[in-house]
């Protein structure tokens, strides 16, 4: 008698639970390193649009994003999601494709919470970065580098 398993070979896991596995929970706690470190770098660049070129915090906040989205390729290319079969160039492509969603995300909730909110325009954009962040991470995670 044959073991049908076997037969078959593995079996994929749903979407749910590769999301929640362990090699899940180590791309993102490498993606949080390497997007936090890319986020001070936004961060700093919004400050000093903002303080010191009087841009207005919106269109610092989206240039500060523009600006750190390469550096962030770099890294989840060869650390976060290493391994990916994904061609360079066109890994590339769809990151700019997410990071483009993740713009209109990050500018849509900055935006209200400027709007509506008292909250500080620094403090709004660590919010928003939380959000904004874990959605990217999901979409490079299943879609780009195809590692979940």
């Amino acid at each position: 008698m044959t073991n049908d398993a076997a037969v078959r070979g593995p079996q994929r896991q749903s979407l749910f639970a590769r999301f929640f596995s362990r090699n899940a929970a180590v791309m993102l706690w490498r993606n949080t390193l390497a997007s936090s470190s890319i986020f001070l770098i936004s961060i700093v660049l919004l400050w000093i649009l903002v303080e010191f070129f009087a841009v207005n915090a919106l269109v610092a906040a989206a240039i500060g994003f523009v600006a750190a989205n390469t550096a962030h390729f770099a890294l989840c290319r060869v650390w976060v999601f290493a391994g990916s079969d994904r061609a360079l160039v066109s890994g590339y492509a769809y990151f700019l494709a997410t990071s483009a969603i993740g713009l209109m995300i990050t500018v849509t909730l900055y935006a209200a919470l400027l709007r509506f909110t008292p909250i500080d325009y620094i403090v709004a954009r660590v919010l928003v970065s939380l959000v904004a962040g874990l959605i990217m991470f999901a979409m490079n995670a299943a879609l780009n580098f195809r590692r979940i």
